[in-house]
Formats: structure tokens, C-alpha cells, sequence
């Protein structure tokens, strides 16, 4: 098993609780971490015998552009489709911050992780 990870994947998006947040937006980043056989691309040295990330950042672009008002929401529903889209993958862990949330005072971000 090997290990292929998508890290600090930036999007602006229209995802909260707020009304504001859904018509000001913020900035998200997300991380993933998939867990698959590459046995056959490490010989072959052919994509097509292993997970494409531009697929995986396409299916995580698609789910960021409809709106949430959940982290919990989001994140199930990116995980779904990257599952039933490469059903190759054996295990995913992903990761969604919210950058400078508004919960009134200063942090960088506030995170949900969900591994299926």
C-alpha cells in the first residue's frame, strides 16, 4: 500500500452557517490523503495504472462550489465522490479549514477531518 497525498489545495468558497459567510465567502484549504495500490505503476511508470490527483483535485474543485453550511457536509460529501468516482482507493483521510472563521476572536482557521 502506498500512500498519496494533496496538500494545502486552496479555494475560495461560499460555505457556513452565516448568511454572510455564504454571500462574502472565505478562503478553504484542503488536504488529502489517499491510500492505494501502486504496485503496477511503480513498474509500468504508466498514469493510468495508478490514482490521477488532477481527477481528485477536480472532484474536490466540484464539491468546493456547492455551498455547505457545514464542514461536516462538505467534507462527507467530497469523500463520497472521491470514493465512488476511484473505488481503487482503500483508505481517505481529508482534511477542510475554514481560514480566519468568524467565531469571534483571532485564529488562523478552524478544521474538520474525516477518514473513511
Amino acid at each position: 500500500m502506498a500512500v498519496i497525498e494533496i496538500e494545502s489545495m486552496e479555494f475560495y468558497a461560499f460555505h457556513g452557517h452565516f448568511r454572510e459567510e455564504q454571500v462574502v465567502g472565505n478562503r478553504f484549504l484542503v488536504d488529502v490523503r489517499l491510500e492505494v495500490d501502486t504496485t503496477a505503476a511503480q513498474h509500468s511508470d504508466e498514469l493510468s495504472d495508478t490514482v490521477n490527483y488532477v481527477h481528485v483535485y477536480q472532484i474536490i474543485k466540484e464539491q468546493m462550489a456547492i455551498k455547505s453550511k457545514l464542514l461536516e457536509h462538505l467534507a462527507e460529501r467530497i469523500v463520497s465522490a472521491i470514493k465512488l468516482a476511484l473505488p481503487e482507493v482503500q483508505h481517505l483521510r481529508l482534511k477542510v479549514s475554514k481560514m480566519n472563521p468568524p467565531v469571534g476572536g483571532k485564529m488562523t482557521c478552524v478544521s474538520f477531518t474525516l477518514e473513511r
